[in-house]
């Protein structure tokens, strides 16, 4: 039975439980690069990756709901809708507007 090639975006779980994302597959080096559900990347060897997935040990995952784990992104800290700052940066993005960076 052929294994089908490791696709970027795919997400995995290993044995342990540590759900990782296919970020890069270079099919000519042979390494496939993994980032973990916390943020960390690693490279694994393409025998490594077939023995791994043939064993079990490497099973193909749903991606996580709450993708937030591998990019720092902060939940929303409830502030008020009237929060200054808003406004401020409203105004600073809306003097781009109309602004032709090819002219």
């Amino acid at each position: 039975m052929s294994m089908q090639q490791p696709e970027i975006g795919e997400w995995y779980r290993l044995s342990s439980g540590e759900l990782l994302e296919v970020v890069a597959f270079d099919s000519a080096d042979g390494t496939i690069e993994v980032q973990y559900f916390d943020g960390t990347v690693e490279e694994f060897d393409l025998e490594d990756w077939r023995s791994q997935r043939a064993s079990g040990a490497l099973e193909v995952a749903e991606a996580p709901e709450d993708w937030s784990g591998s990019v720092d992104v902060e939940p929303e800290d409830g502030r008020a809708e009237s929060d200054p700052n808003d406004e401020d940066r409203r105004l600073r993005a809306d003097r781009l507007d109309g602004l032709d960076l090819f002219e």
